[in-house]
């Protein structure tokens, strides 16, 4: 079946995310914001070279297919790709802030109530329909995160600002499909950069000097950053928010197990119980899929996988 390839895409967007730690780790003498400043800029640089020398065809038929577009499909997706760019660099800034001001509990736990968000927003925002597992499934997902949070209340308020940057960032892009996906991350990227180039004198640290921040950098930008936010672009062509959303929690079960065999750190068995139930709601809510049932469609749903 043809959607597959864009859960697989999904999919492998947050299996990567969840091994981002590695990279990381070997940073965390340096400034979050630092880091913040480099991974945006030589993201914008890379993929910049990457459209002018290899991609100049799919430019110009995008700028030619743009020119043609009514004034309200030129106004859409102007609104929708800077839109995505705000609530992406909002994202990255608020995440920083919470990581370093709050606690790391708090940011996450954000990925955690992030699917969840996501998941009820587009059933109100885009009126995607939930059967009657997938809501199940947001009750999984919503017990589990209450558990998590229990003795943290003060980290929810936090977490969930967090959270609804990067849904909304979901959500927009889910109706942003006018032109090719990689350039739309790249005028997304290019805007954050302008974003922050002002923040940049203020709050930057001494320039880098250590091979050891270039190298770990470089794995950050390429595979970390520009890899799976393409995939995640890509995989919501053909499958909704809510699918695109549930696929979060892959990224902190991940680290979870990151967390307890690499960095050896202590877990409860709560904890453990609650990501086991994070767990059992993504095979829920993808049952359709997993178990190969055959998905209900409309004609017109059928014709356009065509």
């Amino acid at each position: 079946m043809r959607l597959n390839k864009y859960y697989l895409a999904a999919f492998s967007a947050f299996f990567i995310w969840g091994f981002f730690s590695l990279a990381l780790k070997p940073l965390h003498n340096y400034p979050s914001l630092d880091i913040l400043f480099y991974r945006v800029f030589f993201s914008v640089t890379t993929m910049l070279l990457i459209n002018l020398c290899f991609r100049k065809k799919v430019l110009k038929k995008d700028w030619n297919q743009f020119k043609k577009m009514t004034a309200k499909q030129k106004r859409s997706v102007i609104v929708l790709t800077l839109g995505g760019g705000v609530f992406l660099s909002s994202n990255w800034f608020v995440f920083i802030y919470v990581m370093n001001h709050i606690s790391v509990k708090a940011a996450s736990l954000a990925y955690l109530i992030c699917p969840i968000l996501t998941t009820i927003l587009a059933f109100f925002i885009l009126k995607e329909k939930l059967s009657k597992w997938q809501w199940f499934a947001v009750m999984i997902s919503v017990f589990s995160c209450v558990l998590l949070s229990l003795n943290h209340f003060e980290d929810i308020f936090y977490s969930l600002i967090t959270a609804a940057t990067y849904a909304m960032y979901i959500i927009s892009q889910r109706k942003n499909s006018e032109i090719d996906k990689f350039l739309v991350l790249t005028i997304q990227l290019v805007f954050t950069a302008l974003i922050l180039i002002p923040f940049y004198p203020n709050y930057s640290g001494a320039l880098p000097t250590e091979s050891l921040f270039y190298g770990c950098l470089s794995v950050i930008v390429v595979c970390f950053t520009i890899i799976p936010l393409f995939l995640n672009l890509y995989a919501l062509q053909g499958i909704n928010s809510s699918a695109v959303g549930i696929m979060i929690y892959i990224n902190p079960i991940i680290g979870f197990l990151i967390a307890i065999f690499y960095y050896k750190e202590q877990v409860t068995a709560l904890q453990l119980f609650s990501y086991f139930l994070i767990l059992v709601s993504i095979v829920v809510f993808n049952e359709e899929l997993i178990f190969a049932r055959k998905l209900k469609m409309a004609p017109s749903e059928i014709e356009g996988l065509k």
